[in-house]
């Protein structure tokens, strides 16, 4: 064969190859949407007979403002003898019975257990004469983000389950308790698996926050691309405990951290609750957590991470820094602590510069305090605390704040050239406010040379938002001087400019107080989002006046005093006090800690629009041992009037009381 004749039949050949592979490649490109479904067919299949259909009947229709039980709901097999695990939203109104509809159809009761109150699971049995299947876990180092996940439950009608596809979007979430996947997540699987694409359990579909514990927490995230699961494999690891009837619960170390950035600042304690975990190891203020069971942390973030996926009775081993110090303790978690009473010494220091004297001046003595039994006087200076030197209020604050009530404490004081030191044994603060006051001060310090900042009548503004606020500083403001800030949050219609002035120029001169005015964007209403607004309101004058740190009070009416109860619980490091007219608590308060002092004055009315959500609240945060400070208004709601206003405003001129 001449060359020429070779290379022609090789050429042929060449094409005739390269075109079936093309079509090849064609026919597979075509095929691979078929053979997607296919798999996920199979895994379905493969997980079906150990997915349960769950029907409550009674309890309650609403859970807060959820709608919750109007329809079935999903859960999975987890062991053969009849252990059935589903989400505890399924089981928020507390339902009176429980049918457990089974793969076959068949139709059985089951009983409640146990319930996971960390990650929101119950565990459920019903009596079977055969075994269950179960399905396979996966082991929670082999996922990863980017395989396939598909939630599966079991609420529609028919034999199938139903299921939704997608991908594991994320690990460790909701503070390393939960899988995230993108797949839609709904009342119809709570409770059922999120399967990967053999058809194993990567975990079981649950509604979960990172801000919240409550049974129906995430549920707004329904339906959103945004779902998570509790590894099939931790549970596995806890069915033991669950199966014995024990209820889990989050485990609680006790400790404050201060700042409102957990992701940049440091894990240093600001204080310890009084007989909590941490308190009883011995932790202090100042400490510097730097380890949890042999895992470093830097951060907040991580530390929160650490402590929000244990429970309530495992022990954490803890490394902190005291100085150059290293300590480690065993610290077992619990699942509650009393509720924390700040403790009263009964003294409210003067607010005189602190290089105008040595201590902690003493401005006024509660009558019947421990101070007052133990013969302190206005003018006595607080020089030590406990064996230790204090060098201003706050410290005197942050080392009154960890003592327990009743726990006796020395105090050194100077008088009159004479050292003396007493004891007190702290009481719960009380709720009066003195009919008079001192002055808070002897004279003033000289004000610094060089420009003030802008003071009189001002707009603030915070670029990223268009509300709109107003400020008032006192034309005499003494950048020397510490002042209290008064943020107003005005009812529905809003408040105007001069009407406010009218008001709270006079006291903001006399009293060196600072007046905030923001806006809502609608005149008839607060939204959610402007509690950003508020706070960053809060942080420009911050930044730009002396503000004393222990008098900063939100003050509205009606949805304004709403608005500042949710601005005082979102923001414990900067506000101290909530003064609300007329209004009622939106949410749970969070709990009383020592490194969050946070009182509150509040208004009632027998004949109020919400007479007993206001009431309920004063019971609320009184039951959580916060000093509430109550005005009874008689039948009527309305606005302060001269005896009431100046109550409140002495209310706030003792906020820094001890």
């Amino acid at each position: 064969m001449k060359p020429e004749q070779f290379k022609c039949i090789f050429r042929c050949v060449a094409a005739i190859v390269a075109a079936a592979l093309a079509a090849s490649a064609a026919r597979a490109q075509q095929s691979l949407p078929q053979l997607e479904e296919q798999a996920m067919r199979a895994a379905v299949a493969r997980v079906a007979p150990s997915v349960v259909k769950i029907e409550t009947v009674g309890g309650l229709e609403r859970v807060g403002k959820v709608l919750v039980g109007t329809g079935p709901t999903t859960g999975l097999v987890v062991s053969s003898d009849g252990y059935i695990v589903s989400s505890a939203f399924n089981f928020a109104q507390k339902p009176s019975s429980i049918l457990v509809g089974l793969a076959d159809g068949t139709r059985t009761p089951a009983r409640l257990v146990a319930t996971d109150h960390q990650r929101m699971l119950v565990l459920l049995k019903v009596t079977v004469d055969e075994l269950l299947p179960v399905p396979e876990a996966v082991p929670e180092n082999e996922i990863q983000v980017g395989q396939w996940s598909i939630a599966v439950g079991r609420t529609f009608e028919g034999r199938e389950p139903n299921m939704s596809a997608g991908i594991v979007s994320g690990l460790n979430r909701i503070w390393g308790k939960a899988i995230q996947t993108d797949a839609k997540i709904s009342p119809a699987n709570y409770g059922g698996p999120l399967v990967d694409i053999r058809g194993r359990v990567l975990g079981v579909l649950v509604p979960l926050s990172p801000t919240s514990g409550d049974d129906i927490a995430g549920v707004e995230w329904y339906d959103s691309g945004i779902g998570f699961a509790v590894p099939l494999a931790h549970v596995n690891s806890v069915l033991p405990k669950l199966v014995q009837g024990t209820d889990l619960k989050p485990g609680i170390m006790g400790v404050s951290l201060n700042g409102r950035d957990m992701y940049t600042k440091p894990p240093v304690i600001v204080a310890c609750r009084p007989n909590s975990p941490a308190y009883k190891a011995g932790l202090k203020a100042g400490d510097r957590i730097v380890e949890i069971d042999g895992a470093a942390i830097e951060r907040q973030a991580q530390l929160r991470q650490q402590i929000n996926r244990r429970y309530a009775g495992d022990t954490i081993h803890v490394a902190v820094l005291r100085g150059d110090e290293r300590i480690e303790r065993d610290i077992p978690l619990v699942d509650q602590l009393d509720p924390y009473a700040r403790p009263f010494l009964g003294i409210l220091p003067r607010r005189d510069a602190p290089a105008d004297t040595a201590g902690i001046p003493v401005r006024y003595v509660y009558p019947e305090s421990p101070a007052a039994k133990a013969g302190m006087k206005p003018g006595d200076t607080i020089a030590g605390f406990d064996g230790e030197a204090v060098a201003n209020r706050d410290a005197l604050v942050e080392r009154a704040s960890g003592l327990e009530i009743g726990q006796p404490a020395k105090v050194e004081l100077r008088r009159a050239g004479e050292t003396l030191t007493v004891e007190l044994a702290p009481v719960a603060e009380p709720t009066a406010v003195p009919a008079e006051l001192p002055p808070a001060r002897e004279g003033n310090p000289a004000a610094p040379e060089g420009e003030r900042p802008q003071v009189g009548q001002f707009a603030v503004k915070i670029p990223e938002f268009k509300n709109e606020c107003t400020a008032y500083v006192p034309e005499a403001y003494n950048p020397r001087v510490p002042h209290g800030l008064v943020v107003w949050l005005h009812p529905p219609g809003g408040t105007k400019d001069e009407d406010l002035l009218a008001r709270w120029k006079e006291p903001c001169d006399r009293l060196n107080l600072i007046l905030l005015a923001p806006r809502s964007g609608d005149p008839a209403r607060w939204v959610p989002p402007e509690v950003d607004f508020v706070a960053k309101t809060i942080d420009q004058i911050r930044e730009h006046y002396n503000v004393d740190p222990q008098r900063v009070v939100v003050h509205g009416q009606q949805a304004g005093g709403s608005l500042a109860y949710v601005v005082a619980f979102a923001h414990r490091d900067a506000v101290r006090g909530v003064a609300a007219v007329d209004a009622p608590i939106l949410g749970r308060p969070p709990e009383n800690e020592p490194a969050y002092r946070l009182s509150f004055f509040v208004t009632s009315a027998k004949k109020a629009n919400f007479a007993e959500p206001i009431k309920a609240g004063i019971e609320q945060l009184r039951e959580m041992k916060y000093p509430v400070t109550v005005t009874d208004q008689g039948d009527t709601a309305r606005y302060l009037d001269d005896r009431e206003f100046a109550e409140l405003l002495r209310w706030i001129d003792s906020l820094d009381r001890i």
